[in-house]
């Protein structure tokens, strides 16, 4: 955090310059209100119209300071907000796979978005105060110290009691913050799942029971956001009650002075140094407690710590081996459970380069799991995982994504040319870009199109048709050369013909592919090399000729 508010150490101190203005504005004001008692004890002594020209130009210094202030102060807040966006976008864009792959989409959103308004809107208002209300108390005591050092000393003492009250309420306003961070992040993700089957809620008439359980995300955010705010309301008004105590002992402690001589405009002067000491302090610990909270949401959307422990408990000096398929995987007594519930059981099978592996089960048997785990998303597995003779635990996961490629039921395209939706911006020989179209049979459609592979395509490929972006993904896989192709449920979202199509192109290739896949296409899914079949934690390995009830011929 510190590191954030010094980037920019010019702009940083015009912002505590600017910030020092308000303190100034509230000296000359006090000095105004002494100045007047003073005239008021003078009587027909005073000068009334210095008193009043005094106070029109004090007047007209406290509007230009507040707008000169705000200048200072608005270019700083807004390049450390941007500053802010930009490390919790990278830290997500930056993020491994295994990682990223931990939590929903929409959680990512809501730290975007719900967490860093949140701490555009409390931090600096809460740090700005904090900075004003901090100057306002050393300035006084400082002051105090020169006119009546046992008044010094005595306020000095409340405000450590103050203080330690205040400390007690610290943890709990930053446990509260957070819990509303979690609930916004638990309603975007409610509201994003409610949007994605909107249409099926609609065709359906069910609208009003989602609307109903939307509600209730609602005012569940909101009474996080209710209970955070009387909280801190509360710590509040507990030290106004300790502040108001000790204001009126200094209140006893000048009339018994004033009796022995005191001015008015000193007593006066003094009583106003001792209520800001006093009173400030109210405003100071709850907005310091503020201030952790928001840090505390900071460092969770910017900062590695979770990634960087959990390395740490991998082990990452012990991942030194490049991956290298050159013959087999094989999986062995590997054991495996998930949110406390066994999926995989002591299971043994192997793949063999170049081949075709359909993964097959009932919903809920695993297929999802053994996927992540042959594509190193898992890797808290008991047995092995070994390529070649080297356990995936001890492989470097950057080499082993340069060497695979992932096709979804959702294709996701570039607002952006076909050439960089193939090569995804990678610099790539032109021959590669168009052996690839040419071999998920994408070469028809390209040479249909006005500008060929430069061909512009709309928001998410929508000028396409899905076999024609199932295709593309294909491409990608194949220009980036890679050796093993995972495909979960590639063809699902696409009509019978088109799938069946698309799923010839999976076995015509020549990279070893792991499939997942509910439909089956005669003539064409039986030509997979193998079928593991997930039952009770094991995995049965068939031939997929065996497996699809047709006779194998020697």
């Amino acid at each position: 955090m510190k590191e954030l508010l010094i980037k920019r150490k010019g702009k940083f101190i015009q912002y505590l310059a600017a910030s020092f203005m308000f303190n100034i504005d509230r000296y000359v004001q006090m000095g105004i209100f002494a100045l007047i008692m003073w005239a008021v004890e003078k009587g027909r002594d005073a000068n009334y119209t210095v008193v009043v020209i005094i106070t029109i130009l004090a007047s007209v210094y406290s509007a230009i300071s507040f707008v000169v202030s705000r200048m200072l102060r608005i270019g700083y807040m807004r390049d450390t907000i941007l500053d802010v966006r930009k490390r919790a976008f990278e830290k997500i864009m930056r993020m491994p796979f295994k990682q990223y792959s931990k939590k929903g989409k929409e959680i990512y959103l809501s730290n975007l978005i719900n967490d860093i308004n949140q701490f555009e809107s409390d931090f600096f208002i809460s740090f700005l105060n904090f900075l004003i209300n901090i100057g306002m108390f050393v300035i006084s005591f400082i002051i105090l110290l020169f006119l009546d050092p046992i008044l010094a000393a005595g306020m000095f003492g409340a405000s450590v009691l103050i203080y330690l009250v205040s400390s007690i309420f610290s943890k709990k306003t930053v446990a509260l913050k957070e819990e509303v961070s979690t609930s916004s992040e638990e309603f975007t993700q409610e509201i994003s799942n409610t949007f994605h089957g909107l249409e099926i809620l609609k065709l359906n008439r069910i609208e009003d029971k989602f609307l109903q359980k939307s509600l209730s995300s609602i005012r569940k955010v909101e009474r996080k956001k209710c209970i955070s705010s009387v909280f801190t309301e509360g710590q509040r008004n507990i030290i106004q009650i300790l502040s108001f105590i000790v204001s009126s002992g200094v209140m006893v402690y000048l009339c018994i002075n004033f009796k022995n001589g005191i001015s008015l405009a000193l007593a006066t002067f003094i009583f106003q140094l001792a209520s800001v000491m006093s009173f400030n302090l109210v405003e100071v610990f709850p907005l310091w407690n503020a201030m952790k909270a928001s840090i505390s949401i900071y460092h969770k959307i910017t900062d590695d710590e979770v990634e960087d422990k959990e390395k740490k408990e991998e082990k990452v000096d012990e991942r030194i081996h490049s991956f290298d398929f050159q013959n087999e995987i094989v999986v062995s007594d590997v054991t495996f459970a998930y949110d406390n519930k066994s999926i995989l059981n002591h299971a043994n099978f192997s793949i063999k380069k170049g081949k075709k592996y359909l993964i097959k089960g009932v919903s809920g048997a695993g297929k999802s799991t053994l996927m992540n785990l042959l594509s190193m998303t898992f890797d808290n597995y008991e047995g092995e995982i070994k390529v070649d003779g080297v356990e995936y635990k001890t492989m470097v996961e950057k080499t082993f994504h340069d060497k695979v490629a992932f096709i979804y039921q959702d294709v996701f395209l570039f607002e952006d040319t076909i050439r960089n939706n193939i090569t995804l911006y990678k610099d790539l020989p032109k021959e590669r870009v168009e052996f690839a179209a040419k071999a998920c049979e994408l070469d028809s459609v390209i040479a249909d199109k006005k500008l060929g592979l430069d061909e512009p395509l709309s928001e998410n490929g929508k000028n396409l048709s899905g076999g024609q972006r199932q295709r593309i993904s294909i491409a990608r896989a194949i220009a980036k050369q890679a050796e093993i192709l995972f495909v979960d449920e590639g063809t699902s979202s696409l009509n019978e013909d088109l799938g069946k199509e698309i799923e010839k192109v999976f076995l015509s290739l020549s990279q070893t592919v792991i499939a997942i896949s509910h439909r089956f296409y005669e003539g064409v899914t039986d030509q997979y090399d193998y079928v593991l079949e997930i039952k009770n934690g094991q995995i049965l390995q068939y031939e997929a000729k065996e497996y699809f009830g047709e006779a194998v011929t020697c």
